[in-house]
């Protein structure tokens, strides 16, 4: 598989994207107002203690309280606790470990909206106190993102923290070394073990990554280093700051992508910006000078998206419709509780062999499911509505090919079994926010429905609203404020809709058009109070 990384860097914005075969793949997106915050660390105070559904919410600083939950509170939750007194990386990786058999390392590598992240444990009691125990409101507390805020919801932290490196995660307060499964060698990981054992202090864990694969002692140890003295730094820090407040900031999100993903297996990284693709050279000659020959500094007039064909991809991704090859398409539909997705067989309908027809149908949607989750980056519920099939043999074909397709996915995932309905319901990590919100807002109108009210049931509002007003109030005099084209509809006539309302309830309204108003809404204003006086004798 050709893998490639492309770099576009704007005045306001820098767009990374991931393809495979020169497919797009995987999308990244960065702005001055919306940095990523994965994998920033803080000095938090406890806001509020919630046992019953068992976690707590964080102040960080940030308007909205981080959640952390008590499965999230690390097994060394008192040695941070001192420091104080006082789901990994863009490659989280699996990873086998030295030492007791029964734990498992949990690396929170900064970039994990990237990366396989592992599994949620209950992590073990601290002196035989439950999690929720150990907290207490107003109590300061070390914890580092793992997922983006979305919508109405905070961040989403955890109290076991880590530091990622090029070649190793560093854990503090551990001492389990952890390797990547992608590692095959037996004997390459025994190296790496051996050489991770000789270099570590004590107090420390690490995960090895895939990348330290051939890498020699000294690499490693200057990767190790260089962690290690940014936890010193983090140390001190807690120290002076009173919280809440930011202790580590993690790298922006072109320096992460490059950092976690860009490796053997990558065969070009184009970037369009003289000045990244020097910050990025120069990295790489530090950490991994055997990749520079792979960097390249796009100079053509024809922009860098549009060459690959990423700029109509994207248009793609953010359409509702997807097309397939063989004329069927997919329904994507975010709902608040899930994302649903419709398979449909377009013009394959009107054809015979109707159980053959729907298999590849479904098969090719399988495949674009998977391509649009991940390159969307939609977390979550999903169900997928497939073309009826009765074969059960053909139904556990489409599962394996909605398997297959994810193992290129780095998030962890869920496949549940088609039901006799032809549903599939997948789950999906949530790290970072859906690509849509990256390049869309919602609609001042509808609020995102797709749906506003209609012309004569915001009308006949209007004429409820003026009946109670007339009732209630002794005034007669008002402004209205509408959207132009609902001011179209009241003007229009002889008499006019407007004069009617008038006459009918005696009152003298003043109109005036506001395009700032959503079409299915109106305001009202008192001329005798100066004042908005809608929500006053709304129903």
């Amino acid at each position: 598989m050709r893998k490639e990384i492309i770099i576009n860097a704007g005045a306001n914005e820098t767009r990374i994207a991931i393809t495979e075969d020169g497919r797009l793949a995987e999308m990244f997106v960065e702005t001055a107002n919306k940095e990523k915050m994965v994998g920033d660390i803080y000095l938090g105070k406890v806001a509020k203690v919630m046992p019953g559904i068992k976690a707590a919410f964080i102040d960080l600083g940030l308007g909205q309280d981080g959640f952390l939950h008590f499965s999230d509170i690390g097994s060394r939750f008192e040695e941070y606790s001192a420091m104080i007194a006082d789901e990994t990386g863009e490659e989280d990786e699996e990873i086998e470990e030295s030492g007791d058999e029964n734990e498992e390392p949990s690396p929170q590598d900064p970039q994990a909206q990237n990366g396989r992240p592992v599994q949620e444990r209950a992590r073990p009691r601290q002196n035989g106190r439950p999690p929720q125990a150990q907290l207490q409101k107003g109590q300061e507390i070390v914890v580092q993102i793992t997922k983006e805020p979305v919508g109405k919801k905070g961040v989403r932290v955890t109290s076991e923290v880590s530091l990622a490196g090029r070649f190793l995660v560093l854990l503090p307060f551990d001492d389990k070394i952890g390797i990547s499964k992608k590692i095959s060698s037996f004997r390459e990981k025994r190296r790496l073990r051996k050489m991770a054992q000789g270099i570590l202090p004590e107090g420390f864990g690490v995960i090895i990554r895939t990348v330290a694969e051939g890498r020699d002692d000294e690499s490693l140890k200057n990767d190790l280093e260089g962690l290690i003295k940014t936890w010193r730094e983090i140390e001190q820090t807690v120290k002076t700051e009173e919280a809440p407040s930011l202790l580590y900031k993690d790298m922006a999100t072109t320096s992460s992508v490059i950092r976690d993903l860009f490796s053997r297996e990558v065969t070009r990284v184009t970037v369009d910006d003289k000045k990244l693709y020097k910050e990025i050279t120069s990295y790489i000659r530090y950490t991994q000078p055997s990749l520079l020959e792979k960097i390249e500094h796009h100079r053509d007039r024809v922009p860098l998206f549009d060459k690959y064909g990423i700029e109509k991809e994207l248009e793609t991704s953010l359409s509702r419709k997807v097309w397939l090859k063989s004329g069927g398409y997919i329904i994507i539909e975010p709902t608040e509780a899930m994302v649903v997705i419709d398979v449909n067989s377009g013009r394959y309908a009107a054809k015979k062999e109707q159980e053959q027809n729907s298999l590849r149908t479904d098969l090719e949607a399988a495949r674009e499911v998977a391509r649009q989750l991940r390159l969307r980056d939609i977390g979550g519920i999903i169900v997928v509505d497939f073309i009826d099939l009765e074969d059960e043999r053909n139904k556990r074909k489409v599962n394996e090919e909605l398997r297959k397709e994810f193992r290129k996915d780095r998030a962890k995932i869920t496949v549940l079994p088609m039901t006799e309905f032809g549903l599939v319901q997948i789950t999906r990590q949530r790290v970072r926010q859906n690509i849509l919100h990256s390049f869309t807002e919602t609609c001042p109108s509808c609020g995102g429905t797709g749906l506003v009210r209609s012309k004569t049931t915001t009308l006949n509002q209007l004429d409820r609203w003026l009946k109670r007003f007339r009732a209630e109030s002794g005034e007669r005099r008002i402004a209205l404020k509408v959207n132009p084209e609902l001011e179209d509809s009241l003007t229009l006539g002889i008499p006019s809709r407007l004069l009617k309302m008038m006459l009918r309830h005696r009152l003298i309204i003043r109109l005036e058009a506001d395009s700032s108003i959503p079409m299915g809404e109106f305001r009202i204003f008192s001329t005798k109070q100066q004042r908005d006086i809608t929500g006053q004798f709304n129903q």
